[in-house]
């Protein structure tokens, strides 16, 4: 390059106090740290006489094939049912409560009817209702109760299955395993990597969004007291963004991140790098998508004993403006010659893959180890192809990266996000179709 960082940062702002800078992108645009990352009550039909059901069932009108892509609507309320799931591409809610599930038995039938309680139950809280009102007052009451009176803020409810829902051990545990995605296998190690296996893996991933955290936990509260006896959850995790409406969120680092999630603004570019094609197969995923999370825990510490110098390069933009090097505006186009080397957006860039970000920040106290903070980012992605897009990415990263000694990946898990429910129906609907043949 042929200017200092901080001749960088004094040129953006000598512009800044004579030009505006372009529109900011919204809320759904999200952190780009790093890339790498019930019922309970069975109603007596047994599990072969459900699937042989649905097996004859048609899908009719109201299949998610003909349904609509979910929109935020009036009231703050997001439809759950869609073409696709809701929580993917609608925009970023500030709060996140993510659950991973084990299913606690083997019965297809049973499973088959927690998804249809789960999408029931969903429908009906994303619509910011309470499960049920009124009835017995020597029984529990069905909803939890926590948010009687509060909007439906924005909550979305996305589900998605992982490798163990169709294998675990070598056992194909409910009969699906010969619908499991090629893309459907757990992140292959990565250098660095820190994993605990309790916040690794789960049979279903539930992930709840939504303008307040209490609506957010209360979702998944009551999906898992509805399973209870036949789900329990693995691990959950809280997180949050926070910015200025219209602005991009910054992370713990205090850069903005999420720039490049503006590249896949438009339906095209979704179709390529976001859902799944029925040619891409397995058949039942179309209008589907992978989901990859991963816990990356942030040393924030030695993060705030570096010169800002040192930060701006170790990231590759500019902290204030979030501009690239060699350029003024956080949206500006920039070669990746303006990027210094090793640094992640390089990095990033270099890998030439692209995927939509929905990360979150979280803190959860201090370790009680080093009396450090146990905070970082919680990075969430979607994208068609794990194997084409995200392993390529993390792979370049968890090797070169300068961000590796500030970071470490300590959870991780991969799940296949079906496509939405039309009404009445369920998210999964599709997989059992295609698994009772």
């Amino acid at each position: 390059m042929n200017s200092t960082p901080e001749e960088e940062r004094n040129n953006a702002a000598e512009e800044d106090r004579t030009k505006t800078e372009p529109e900011s992108i919204s809320r759904r645009e999200m952190l780009k740290l790093t890339a790498i990352a019930g019922t309970g009550v069975v109603l007596g039909m047994s599990g072969m006489a459900t699937l042989m059901s649905l097996k004859r069932a048609d899908p009719g009108p109201g299949s998610g094939a003909q349904a609509a892509k979910p929109q935020a609507g009036a009231g703050g309320a997001v439809p759950f049912y869609g073409l696709q799931q809701a929580g993917i591409i609608t925009p970023q809610q500030p709060y996140v409560c993510f659950a991973a599930f084990d299913i606690l038995h083997q019965d297809a039938g049973q499973l088959l009817k927690l998804l249809q309680e789960w999408s029931a139950a969903s429908a009906v809280m994303t619509a910011g209702k309470p499960r049920r009102e009124g009835g017995d007052v020597t029984s529990p009451p069905v909803d939890t109760g926590e948010t009687k009176g509060l909007s439906p803020s924005n909550l979305t409810l996305t589900f998605g299955f992982g490798p163990t829902l169709f294998q675990s051990n070598g056992k194909d545990r409910f009969g699906l395993a010969s619908e499991q995605p090629a893309e459907l296998s757990d992140i292959p190690p990565m250098p660095g990597d820190r994993l605990d296996p309790q916040w690794c893996g789960g049979d279903i991933g539930v992930q709840a969004c939504a303008d307040d955290p209490g609506v957010a936990f209360h979702a998944i509260r009551n999906l898992a007291r509805a399973s209870k006896g036949m789900a329990a959850i693995r691990w959950v995790q809280n997180g949050y963004i926070g910015a200025p409406d219209g602005q991009t969120p910054r992370n713990l680092f205090g850069f903005k991140d999420g720039t490049a999630n503006r590249e896949l603004d438009s339906e095209a570019a979704r179709s390529q790098h976001v859902w799944a094609a029925s040619s891409d197969g397995p058949a039942w995923m179309a209008n589907g998508t992978y989901l990859v999370a991963r816990k990356i825990r942030m040393f924030l510490e030695p993060w705030d004993r570096s010169t800002l110098a040192e930060q701006e390069i170790t990231f590759g933009r500019l902290k204030e403006s979030g501009a690239p090097f060699g350029k003024k505006n956080e949206f500006d186009p920039a070669p990746l010659s303006q990027f210094p080397a090793s640094s992640h957006v390089w990095l990033a860039r270099s890998a030439g893959t692209k995927m939509l970000r929905r990360a979150y920040s979280y803190v959860d106290g201090i370790d009680a180890g080093t009396g450090d903070w146990d905070a970082g980012l919680f990075f969430i992605s979607f994208q068609r192809s794990v194997k084409r897009q995200f392993i390529p990415m993390l792979s370049l990263l968890a090797k070169l990266d300068a961000l590796n000694k500030f970071t470490s990946h300590v959870s991780s898990a991969v799940f296949a996000c079906p496509p939405g429910a039309g009404e009445g129906g369920f998210v999964g609907e599709t997989l059992f179709r295609s698994g009772s043949r």
